[in-house]
């Protein structure tokens, strides 16, 4: 938080004195918009707390630094899973306490994780996407459980396969169990999204078949009608509420023409992600795309382009950071990671752009030198981008005015109703850059003196005001 605080000098003290900017006309470029976020894995404390019965002010602890980390890299969202199998990072009357918190579960941590990171992310502009495992019920069938977990409650929707256990999707009571569970978060919780994983049916996994006695068929059409009915189920509570899906990278092996894999996420997970990319079924599609650029068999640039073609809504890329210099990829460089994100910017059809980083372990370890390395291209903050197919409505623009005081600069706003974060923008030698994007109540920040600056309204669906342009007097 101090690293935050120490960049952007957040003030909330009576006005600096001295010269002041007037309004002016000279508009600077639109504020430039790009989807940058990391997931945060809970299960198995992959990512976060780093391990089971941590106190809270250490979990908590935890949280800020991955926060402060992504503030200090000007990324914008965080992934984070609140559902790993059938339980809860929050308080919930549906379903248990996860036992990755405290170790057992169903043991409350002694707050609730979901709200914190809302509040500690939110003060920092940045958005909360809470990732859902929909079907799964235990990553291992050893785990305990308490007496209000799924497999003790509904054990006739629950299949053993292999070590996991899983609820049927074919089961009504499965679907309708889920789709609580994440409505009951989209209701009680200031979440900007939610997010699914790759996760429907699990991965074949030798000879093992999920026994369900459905056709690949019947399970496509249960898992289609299921993400349908979460779309228009959320946009229906909290139309601004993103909704997006992170399916296996890889469509079916042979599409496009050379791409092979070794799982056909169509057949095997019910997985027709293609369709609810071209019926508009998300808001947001991020494959996860994690081999390299240069494989013809999984070719990064050759998979994003023909995901980009599948439909209009935004494709943002899964990109495995974690795989730099890792026993998966041992030679894998950051630049790697960098080629990757700049191609994101290039490949396919546009429509606005954006990239996932697996995990923000990878980040946060800053493995192989991949922080250094994104400075090259995380120049500037940028703002989530918007939804027109939801809402094409311009916030009003915010009241603003600005001080100087030998080379600093104070820049304060009073932000109208429904807008949710300002951009901030300096001119400096002719050029203008964005320098902040903040939450609309911060107020105020303290910033170097510039010729001129711009303070663009932007609400919860993205949408940006027409700026107010300031310049020296």
């Amino acid at each position: 938080m101090k690293s935050w605080l120490l960049v952007l000098s957040l003030l909330s003290a009576s006005p600096l004195p001295a010269q002041n900017y007037i309004p002016i006309r000279d508009n600077p470029p639109p504020v430039t918009r790009e989807f940058r976020a990391a997931w945060v894995a809970t299960v198995h404390n992959i990512d976060w707390p780093s391990a089971r019965g941590l106190s809270a002010s250490a979990q908590q602890a935890e949280a800020r630094a991955i926060l402060d980390k992504l503030v200090s890299l000007k990324m914008n969202a965080v992934i984070l899973q609140v559902r790993p199998h059938a339980d809860a990072l929050y308080t919930s009357s549906l379903e248990p306490w996860s036992h990755w918190l405290t170790g057992t579960m169903g043991k409350s941590p002694g707050y609730d994780p979901l709200s914190y990171w809302i509040r500690q992310a939110h003060a920092r502009g940045i958005e909360v996407h809470a990732w859902f495992n929909p079907f799964r019920a235990l990553s291992n069938a050893d785990h305990p459980t308490s007496a209000n977990h799924i497999t003790r409650t509904k054990p006739h929707i629950v299949k053993r396969y292999g070590s996991m256990l899983w609820c049927d999707p074919s089961h009504p009571e499965t679907r309708s169990q889920a789709l609580a569970a994440i409505l009951d978060v989209v209701r009680r919780y200031d979440i900007d999204g939610v997010h699914l994983d790759d996760y429907f049916y699990p991965y074949p996994s030798g000879n093992l078949r999920f026994n369900d006695g459905k056709t690949p068929a019947q399970r496509r059409a249960v898992v289609d009608a299921f993400v349908s009915q979460l779309y228009s189920s959320v946009k229906k509570q909290k139309p601004w509420v993103r909704v997006g899906i992170s399916p296996f990278g890889i469509w079916r092996p042979g599409v496009p023409e050379g791409i092979e894999a070794g799982v056909d996420a169509y057949e095997h997970l019910a997985a027709d992600a293609r369709k609810w990319l071209k019926n508009g079924w998300v808001d947001y599609m991020a494959p996860q795309l994690y081999w390299r650029i240069s494989p013809r068999k999984q070719s990064y640039p050759a998979l994003l382009e023909w995901w980009r073609e599948q439909g209009t809504r935004p494709v943002w890329p899964g990109i495995a950071t974690t795989r730099i210099q890792s026993p998966e990829d041992p030679g894998r460089p950051a630049s790697e990671i960098i080629n990757q994100i700049n191609l994101s910017r290039k490949v396919g059809r546009q429509n606005y752009v954006g990239h996932l980083h697996w995990s923000v372990k990878g980040l946060m370890k800053n493995q192989g030198g991949i922080n250094t390395a994104l400075q090259k291209v995380y120049t500037q903050p940028v703002a989530v981008p918007p939804m027109p197919w939801i809402s094409k409505a311009i916030p009003t623009q915010t009241d603003a005015s600005a001080s100087v005081s030998g080379t600093n600069a104070t820049v304060r706003w009073t932000a109208p109703q429904g807008v949710s974060k300002v951009a901030i923008q300096a001119r400096h030698s002719g050029t203008w850059r964005t320098i902040a994007i903040v939450p609309a109540g911060t107020r105020s920040i303290s910033t170097t003196r510039a010729e001129a600056f711009a303070v663009t309204s932007l609400d919860r669906f993205g949408n940006a005001s027409s700026p107010k342009i300031l310049g020296l007097r």
